[in-house]
């Protein structure tokens, strides 16, 4: 998500607009810095001002996120924060234990919605890892699993150029989840959850939202 997310809107964002910084952030009319990703569309705008970067700790909230993130694979972000109602509908609230039992029926089903992201790979991947969450069950849950990958530190990016895309963390993350049966969770997949989770603040330096999210220090503003 983040990669994709990042070039797509820097792209459409104006290179020469008076309110941009030297970092890259982009002051709004309401005078709250953002990057450019979150800067022009309002519903990226909303998602990154309420949602974004917070933490998300509960097992279905996870397995939702892990769900939307493979989707997004090859996509814009955008794309998938706006089938995402659809999304929910579709895997009746993504659900694990209702998600696990889906069958041929499902999905031929999910084939034919198009208000979804059609790709017969990721929906079956989708099935399979609401299977493996349910496993998980037995070691503490995903939730837990996931957090225990969270890192001793996290980046303190001042430029759109010093936000990486990938870690040693959500590189570890990626091949223990793939270990217990998960699919389309590759290395950049997971750095992009653990952004969007809360895990790390990859928020700008300067950015209104740089450690608003509790779990790291105010002082890293």
């Amino acid at each position: 998500m983040a990669s994709t997310r990042r070039a797509t809107a820097a792209a459409r964002a104006p290179a020469a607009s008076p309110l941009a910084s030297a970092s890259g952030l982009i002051v709004g009319e309401d005078g709250l810095a953002r990057p450019p990703w979150a800067a022009v569309d309002p519903l990226l705008r909303a998602y990154y001002d309420t949602e974004w970067g917070m933490p998300v700790r509960d097992e279905q909230g996870l397995f939702e996120r892990l769900a939307l993130e493979g989707f997004q694979s090859g996509l814009s972000w955008a794309t998938i924060l706006r089938k995402r109602e659809a999304f929910r509908a579709a895997f009746r609230g993504f659900d694990p234990d209702v998600v696990a039992r889906f069958g041929d029926e499902d999905v031929a089903r999910l084939m034919a919605d198009a208000g979804i992201v059609r790709n017969r790979a990721k929906i079956l991947a989708t099935i399979g890892n609401a299977a493996a969450t349910l496993r998980l069950r037995a070691d503490g849950g995903l939730a837990a699993f996931i957090w225990s990958f969270q890192p001793a530190a996290t980046p303190a990016p001042r430029t759109l150029a010093q936000i990486p895309t990938v870690s040693a963390a959500s590189t570890a993350l990626s091949k223990a989840l793939r270990q217990r049966g998960f699919a389309f969770v590759g290395p950049t997949t997971m750095h992009a959850l653990m952004e969007a989770t809360g895990m790390i603040d990859t928020h700008l330096v300067g950015s209104h939202r740089r450690g608003s999210s509790g779990v790291w220090p105010a002082d890293r503003r």
